[in-house]
């Protein structure tokens, strides 16, 4: 009896257990590649309320300088190209690109971020408004881009944020 017991409690506890995984946020990851192919870092994103919350971890950038960073809608990082195939910023909405546009920013434009003097990059950003999941504000299959100049945050249609350094397509 005691057994039966025993085992109808574990196994309560793994159906509680199975339920709070199924409770856990959405999860993608990031592999960036370089102008050469070379792998410079990652990212980790996790669906976080109304937005996604974006881990970012990578080396080999220009040292001691803002770059822009951004989510560009073509899951696409070919370096021969220069990551063109990438294509424009996330924009389902159609808004100005930029902060400080009239009617901006689009969905994938997100702040600066510095680089460290060793030319590490390691930062948390949230993205407001988009999702891990299927849909018009979904960001999975497409790419996280990391551009060599900062984002003057108004100049139409990408901020003059210059070359593309490292992209990576959302998994």
């Amino acid at each position: 009896m005691m057994g039966r017991a025993l085992v109808g409690g574990l196994t309560a506890m793994v159906m509680l257990s199975g339920g709070a995984l199924a409770d856990e946020p959405a999860k993608a990851r990031t592999v960036f590649v370089d102008g050469a192919g070379g792998n410079p870092g990652m990212a980790e994103l996790t669906q976080a309320g109304n937005g996604v919350l974006i881990e970012l971890d990578l080396t080999g950038l220009p040292p001691a300088q803002w770059v822009a960073f951004h989510v560009h809608e073509h899951g696409s990082c070919d370096p021969a190209t220069g990551h063109d195939s990438a294509g424009g910023h996330f924009n389902p909405g159609g808004h100005e690109h930029g902060y400080l546009a009239a009617t901006g920013p689009h969905a994938g434009d997100m702040p600066n971020q510095f680089v460290s003097a060793e030319g590490a990059l390691k930062a948390q950003v949230y993205l407001p408004g988009v999702t891990l999941a299927a849909g018009d504000t979904g960001i999975t299959g497409r790419a996280l881009m990391i551009h060599a100049k900062a984002d003057d945050y108004k100049t139409q249609p990408s901020g003059d944020a210059g070359k593309r350094l490292a992209c990576g397509v959302i998994e």
